[in-house]
């Protein structure tokens, strides 16, 4: 799924046009951006979860002909899915059984 798809999903889903939805889908990926800069993590309720992790500096290896290399410093954004998404995922059955994710 690419962005145009999340705009053309919103845009469908909620009446707007194509060009409000995609202000909408900017807006949303801004905000999050923004937060993640500032060292804020980004929590989405029945979804998950994403914060930024600092990685240190390392000596690396080149796969292709073994020499090393120096990695530097840098952050990157984790991930975490929330129990609903993780339900979503695995099991859908689980998720009409029990009322404690709606």
């Amino acid at each position: 799924m690419t962005k145009v798809d999340i705009v053309n999903l919103v845009a469908g889903d909620t009446g707007l046009s194509k060009v409000k939805s995609e202000e909408a889908v900017e807006t949303i990926f801004n905000a999050i951006k923004s937060s993640l800069s500032k060292g804020e993590p980004v929590v989405l309720r029945r979804f998950g979860s994403f914060d930024v992790r600092n990685k240190n500096a390392r000596i690396g290896r080149n796969p292709k002909t073994g020499k090393e290399a120096q990695i530097s410093a840098r952050k990157v954004v984790r991930f975490k899915p929330g129990k609903y998404f993780k339900l979503v995922l695995n099991d859908k059955s689980k998720i009409k059984s029990s009322s404690r994710f709606y």
